[in-house]
Formats: C-alpha cells, sequence, structure tokens
C-alpha cells in the first residue's frame, strides 16, 4: 500500500500571513512550542511584504509655489497631455435679448436685418409674414412657434391701422409666449426700393442662369435667384 508522501510547501517566508508556523502554532526546528495565539494576534496580521506602502496609493497634495505672481492670470490645469496649450477662457455671461426683454401686453415687434433695424420693441397690432410652409398673420396672443422665412412681402400694421410692407428675401420668425414677435431677416427693404423692371431682367438672368449651370452647386445657387426674383415680381406687380 503506497502512502503520499509530503507535501512540497514553499518557504515559510513566502507562505501568507495566515499560513506561516508562528500563526497555525508550529515551530521551527529547535524552537519551544509556542503558546498559542489570540484570536486577536490571529487576525491582526502584519503587512504583506510585496505591498510596499509607497504603492497604497497615496493622497496626492498640490503643490503650490511658494512665491506665486499676482499679476500672472491663474489657468484651469490640463486633463490631458495634449491640453496642456489650451487657454481657459471663462464662461460666458447669462444671455439677455437686447431687442425684446419685456413683456408687453400687445404683438410687440423686432424687425431687424443685417443693415437696418426697422422696429425695436414697438408696439403693433398685427404682422403678416411668409413662411415656407405659408403665409399667417400673427396677432396678440398667439400661438407661440418658429418658422423660416421665404421671399415675399413682410406686412406691419400700426396701432392705428396704418400698413407699411416690406419685402425680405429670407430669415426666420420667432413669436412668443409673451405675445412677442422677432422677425429677423437676411435681406429687407422697403418696396419703394424696388423696382418692377430691374427686377424683371434680373429674372430673366436668372432663369438662363440655370439652364446654363454646369454643376448642381452652381444650378442651385441660380434657382435662389429666380425664386427671389420672382417673388419680387410678383411683389410689385
Amino acid at each position: 500500500m503506497l502512502r503520499p508522501g509530503p507535501r512540497p510547501w514553499p518557504s515559510p517566508s513566502l507562505l501568507p500571513h495566515r499560513y506561516a508556523p508562528s500563526a497555525i502554532g508550529g515551530r521551527r526546528a529547535g524552537q519551544s512550542r509556542a503558546a498559542p495565539l489570540s484570536r486577536r494576534d490571529r487576525t491582526e496580521a502584519p503587512p504583506r511584504p510585496w505591498l510596499s506602502p509607497a504603492l497604497r496609493f497615496p493622497r496626492a497634495v498640490p503643490v503650490v509655489p511658494s512665491d506665486p505672481n499676482p499679476s500672472v492670470t491663474p489657468r484651469a490645469p490640463p486633463t490631458h497631455p495634449c491640453c496642456e496649450s489650451t487657454t481657459f477662457h471663462p464662461p460666458p455671461p447669462p444671455f439677455h435679448d437686447p431687442v425684446l426683454c419685456s413683456h408687453r401686453p400687445a404683438a410687440a415687434d423686432a424687425f431687424p436685418s443685417p443693415s437696418q433695424v426697422f422696429y425695436n420693441g414697438a408696439n403693433v397690432k398685427q404682422v403678416d409674414v411668409p413662411t415656407l410652409t405659408g403665409s399667417f398673420g400673427i396677432l396678440a396672443s398667439h400661438v407661440p412657434t418658429l418658422q423660416v422665412l421665404k421671399p415675399g412681402v413682410v406686412t406691419v400694421y400700426g396701432e392705428d391701422g396704418t400698413a407699411t410692407k416690406y419685402f425680405v428675401s429670407s430669415g426666420s420668425v420667432t413669436v412668443n409666449a409673451d405675445s412677442t414677435v422677432q422677425v429677423l431677416a437676411e435681406e429687407a427693404v422697403t418696396m419703394d426700393m424696388l423696382d418692377l423692371a430691374t427686377a424683371k431682367s434680373n429674372l430673366e438672368k436668372a432663369v438662363s442662369e440655370v439652364a446654363a449651370a454646369s454643376d448642381e452647386a452652381a444650378k442651385a445657387e441660380a434657382q435662389i435667384k429666380v425664386e427671389a426674383n420672382e417673388a419680387l415680381v410678383k411683389a410689385l406687380e
């Protein structure tokens, strides 16, 4: 009958603390039998030799210069080495609409273009606008909406009922819940600045440009000119 030989235990210095001879009550050769360990001695193990105290996730301490220069503006620390050259910009101030910031009982109109502002915080009775979904009129307490303007005529009715017409090429119209409206036009002019003969001539040129377009981009640009000039001719006739 074969009996298993002794187990090839590793050196006691390589054993975990709970398997070391001192922890299991064993003894080396030439040593007297040690007294049994208490429960506290068995649970409180010495630090493991392979885990250096320097590797135990030390808490990072910020480095503060000994002589800071107050004339230098502080800069946000980079979050990645590739961001070291990124300049820190403070957050922008809260946005305030410079055109309309107050509630108005009637439909208040803001009507700017890149070159001129026709209305700024004025009380009006009604505004008629041409949009891609159709033309409609805006009165006080109109449902809030956002639409894209198409080439056509914007008509503004004052509180006394007088109507003033403007031709717009494109842009946007925003109706707010506080009975205010913003008409932002790419180009806007009064009707007396337009000439019917010139509009018809420009329309003919635009139609010929569409026929002679060599690529889709040139054709699309010419088509925009056709639509704008067609709206001009229709408004002036």
